[in-house]
């Protein structure tokens, strides 16, 4: 199991674990995270699964494809060299830990 740790903006943390290969988003939505909106359901067409994923963790997660880098221009929250959609980041053993921040909104 894939431990993921979602910072909320009110600084409070929920821990979730997930298997590997599960989709963060989708981590997010099954354990009632609040603030991951995922109105498209994970097809990265919307940016309500807006996060920005902690600095100690950008190399291992890695940068958006081209679709994604296009779509983080239209999050409600602004923008920052760490934001990602969670939909599209695929969760392995090698993210274990991994820390990501809940912008305060995603529509």
């Amino acid at each position: 199991m894939t431990i993921v740790i979602f910072e909320l903006p009110d600084g409070t943390q929920r821990k979730v674990t997930a298997e590997p290969g599960t989709v963060l988003m989708q981590a997010a939505v099954s354990n009632g995270v609040d603030g991951i909106v995922a109105e498209c359901g994970g097809n990265a067409s919307c940016a309500t699964c807006h996060v920005y994923v902690d600095a100690r963790h950008t190399e291992l997660v890695g940068p958006p494809n081209d679709v994604e880098d296009e779509m983080l221009d239209f999050t409600a929250a602004e923008r920052r060299p760490t934001s990602r959609l969670s939909c599209q980041i695929q969760l392995s053993d090698a993210l274990d830990g991994l820390l990501v921040h809940v912008p305060e909104e995603q529509v």
